[in-house]
């Protein structure tokens, strides 16, 4: 039974449920919230079968079946609201498949809804001394990373990990494919790169700002965003200078610190108010 998505719920394509856990495994490799719905039980007629599938992920990829018909709309309806973390993480909800819901089978599914939440993605820009360790030692705590660099020589230098990609290019290009839920933290070898970065940020609602520079940078920092029409509220999620206040003064040091503070934020810890100034 065809699925029939009305308004603008996304279209399912057709996958066998493991292939519909390739996807899930996929895209929390790159860091997406995926929500996904699993057919539990069911009682009477009903197209569905327990074991069935459907997933979407954030970036809006959608596949598998939970039977199709009016089931699968009110499913993907649900899906939709758990992949933008507008509905509880996890349920169980139970459709019964009469005329509330058109149709004429009879019967009840049991279908499980779930986030598979992956940690948020940082998009570190600039390769340099701090971000090279901070690129790499975040990965390792588990973060999605993604280290880009203008100077091709400085982003690749052929030892990509787990969770960690290097590339060459240019930050808003390299941007895009990161999920606005996640970080940018910059650390370049340019105070005026920095700037730009900081501002592309800013505008594209990530949920965490940073940059490596001392109490003098952020308050030129903050006077550049104002004249350029920032709001106070944007000022204020810029976090300058980036990092725990553990005395850092090494590139090493700093990187620890950079992912102290990352951690706390994912943690929900909150930040300090006094950071280590660093250069």
């Amino acid at each position: 039974m065809e699925a029939e998505p009305l308004d603008d719920l996304p279209r399912p394509r057709t996958a066998e449920p493991t292939e519909v856990l390739r996807t899930v495994a996929d895209a929390s490799e790159r860091g997406e919230r995926v929500a996904l719905a699993t057919v539990l039980a069911r009682r009477g007629s009903t197209p569905s079968t327990p074991g069935q599938k459907l997933a979407l992920t954030e970036r809006g990829d959608c596949v598998g079946t939970v039977g199709g018909g009016a089931v699968e709309r009110e499913v993907l309806r649900a899906l939709v609201e758990i992949a933008a973390g507008a509905a509880a993480p996890s349920a169980v909800r139970t459709f019964k498949l009469g005329a509330e819901l058109g149709m004429c089978c009879g019967g009840g599914v049991d279908v499980v809804l779930e986030a598979v939440d992956a940690p948020p993605p940082v998009l570190v820009v600039g390769a340099g001394h701090i971000g090279s360790v901070a690129g790499p030692l975040l990965a390792r705590c588990g973060f999605h990373v993604t280290l880009v660099d203008g100077r091709e020589a400085w982003a690749d230098d052929g030892h990509d990990e787990t969770r960690l990609r290097r590339v060459a290019g240019e930050f808003e290009l390299i941007g895009r494919g990161i999920a606005r839920r996640g970080a940018v933290v910059v650390m370049t070898h340019d105070h005026q790169l920095d700037q730009r970065v900081i501002e592309w940020a800013l505008g594209e609602k990530f949920a965490f700002v940073g940059g490596v520079g001392s109490r003098a940078k952020l308050a030129r920092t903050r006077a550049r965003l104002e004249a350029k029409g920032f709001s106070a509220a944007d000022l204020e999620r810029v976090r300058m200078p980036l990092g725990l206040p553990i005395g850092a003064r090494s590139p090493d040091e700093i990187a620890v610190s950079i992912v102290g503070e990352l951690i706390a934020w994912r943690r929900g810890a909150g930040a300090p108010t006094s950071r280590t100034p660093t250069t």
